[in-house]
């Protein structure tokens, strides 16, 4: 077994930044990173990440049992973050959340028990609890998906967990609350709504826009999980989360006023099916390892807010 990392994933969102953070602070001598470059993946979001002597890319899909034993030959450790993410995606069809979600994780299972990798963690969501209307959900609360996409990642955590205790697969997952942050992909709320707003179109909330949710920078998220990586035991769970919990609704706002418009564009729609209406969990294990979120809201949303602007420019 070698000193290399495999980073599933690392061309998305949060897996990107997790490079990022990588190079900043580690000991390995390589990181390779598989992705299928979907719509949601991009080798623009590692920026001049690949130019760096120990980072190796390797296209290919986790749900293909040859490309992960040739991306895991001789890993010490898996990140996964490969998956399909979106709600609303999943509610139009539910096939690629059951080929990534599930079957990817296990043929990364499989080759992981063959592969005798030393610590496997597995990214999964605060969603595989469902609604909480009141309090926080603890890493011991029922799980309680309500949509193909959490549905998947539950599958995906019982997997982990069952190759685990059958064969010995060092497993640790985690489960954050909803990222946000530059380079996301606009099909997420804020990217979305700034994208719309550059383009003079309205803001299309669900409902009266009172879900809420707990916002979590990413570069937080990768902090924390990098923790995970470094000390967290085998066979635990940890919720991370930043306690900004914040309306939809309230978000839009506050998204117009640094924009500088008006929120006449904001446009109440029929709400999704099985549409939860409140997330929470209690992040006490993983703030117990020494963990907290270092980027306030107020800094945070602001910054990529802005990036989006940039990025979408165009007229109001």
């Amino acid at each position: 077994m070698g000193n290399k990392i495999v980073i599933t994933g690392g061309a998305g969102f949060i897996g990107s930044n997790f490079v990022k953070l990588l190079l900043e602070d580690c000991d390995y001598d390589e990181i390779l990173i598989i992705d299928k470059l979907t719509y949601a993946g991009s080798l623009d979001n590692l920026d001049g990440a690949l130019d760096n002597e120990r980072v190796r890319f390797f296209k290919g899909d986790i749900a293909e049992p040859d490309d992960v034993a040739r991306a895991l030959e001789d890993a010490r450790h898996v990140v996964n973050f490969a998956a399909e993410t979106h709600v609303d995606r999943s509610l139009a069809e539910a096939s690629p959340f059951i080929r990534s979600n599930i079957m990817g994780v296990h043929a990364l299972m499989e080759k992981s028990r063959e592969a005798s990798i030393e610590k496997f963690v597995h990214i999964s969501t605060d969603e595989v609890y469902g609604a909480f209307v009141e309090g926080s959900a603890t890493e011991e609360s029922p799980l309680n998906p309500s949509s193909p996409y959490s549905a998947s990642k539950v599958a995906g955590d019982a997997l982990c967990n069952a190759y685990r205790v059958s064969w010995g697969v060092p497993t640790v997952i985690v489960r954050p609350t909803n990222n946000y942050g530059p380079n996301q992909f606009p099909e997420k709320l804020i990217p979305f709504f700034v994208k719309r707003a550059m383009a003079g179109e309205t803001l299309p909330i669900y409902g009266e826009g009172d879900q809420v949710r707990d916002w979590l920078f990413v570069r937080d998220n990768c902090r924390a999980i990098k923790l995970v990586l470094d000390r967290g035991e085998v066979g635990e769970i940890y919720n991370i989360g930043a306690d900004c919990h914040r309306k939809n609704i309230d978000v839009a706002r506050k998204m117009l006023e640094i924009l500088d418009i008006p929120e006449s564009r904001i446009e109440h729609v029929a709400d999704r099916p099985g549409h939860d209406f409140r997330y929470a969990v209690d992040s006490t294990k993983i703030r117990e390892l020494g963990w907290r979120p270092q980027t306030s809201w107020d800094e945070g949303f602001r910054e990529t807010v802005l990036h989006f602007k940039e990025k979408f420019g165009g007229q109001q």
